[in-house]
């Protein structure tokens, strides 16, 4: 099931071309954006749950990170709605389900393995930091540690702007739209460059919101 594993590329996901896929649970069903491995994987998903679905209990051995794209997704932890940030380390478990239905932006395997840092957030509920120089900027700070910075980018109506990926970074728009080398980028694009890359982006008419992660294709590695 390995896709896109050559991070040495610059690589792009747009969702409307990606197509559903069945996942070993009825009722859930992904699309996949980057995989190293089979069913235990490093791997960048979007995952929809049906309403009333659930998958199994599990532990993350590898950690996982996601963010709530539309409804609510549950556990026995809480109930996370739309705009929720979500990061559970290595060796936490859960029973996820969702009774109204949800669809879900989820990245696994791609810790630290000494990791223990919780992270439950609304994102909706944060505030943003206009950057001093990156005019028409904000950002609102989600995790950093020594080997990534998450956070979601706020661009104003066509600005332009430089991510400088000395550590690689991922991109995935959450609202709005975005240009990169020629191509536009909607709602749940995906884009993913190399280390070393320098992505000069342009904001759509109607703005954008980015949700961000850079420097962790560092420590790329197989499960």
């Amino acid at each position: 099931m390995d896709k896109h594993t050559d991070f040495s590329k610059r690589v792009s996901v747009h969702d409307v071309e990606n197509e559903w896929q069945a996942s070993p649970m009825a009722g859930v069903e992904r699309k996949l954006l980057d995989r190293l491995g089979d069913e235990v994987a490093r791997a960048t998903t979007i995952v929809r749950y049906a309403p009333e679905s659930h998958f199994s209990a599990h532990t993350h051995t590898g950690g996982e990170e996601f963010i709530v794209l539309d409804g609510v997704f549950q556990d026995e932890h809480g109930d996370y709605p739309a705009g929720s940030y979500v990061r559970n380390p290595p060796t936490s478990s859960h029973t996820p389900r969702s009774d109204e239905g949800c669809t879900i932006f989820v990245k696994l395997w791609q810790y630290d393995m000494d990791d223990r840092t919780f992270v439950r957030t609304d994102m909706h509920k944060m505030g943003a930091v206009s950057e001093v120089n990156r005019p028409g900027v904000k950002v609102t700070p989600l995790f950093e540690d020594e080997r990534e910075f998450v956070r979601l980018e706020t661009l104003s109506p066509g600005v332009e702007t430089e991510i400088v990926a000395e550590g690689g970074a991922e991109l995935l728009v959450l609202a709005g739209s975005f240009e990169e080398e020629g191509e536009t980028f909607t709602e749940r694009s995906w884009l993913r460059v190399p280390v070393g890359y320098v992505a000069k982006l342009r904001a759509g008419e109607g703005g954008a919101k980015i949700w961000m992660k850079t420097g962790h294709l560092n420590y790329v590695a197989r499960p």
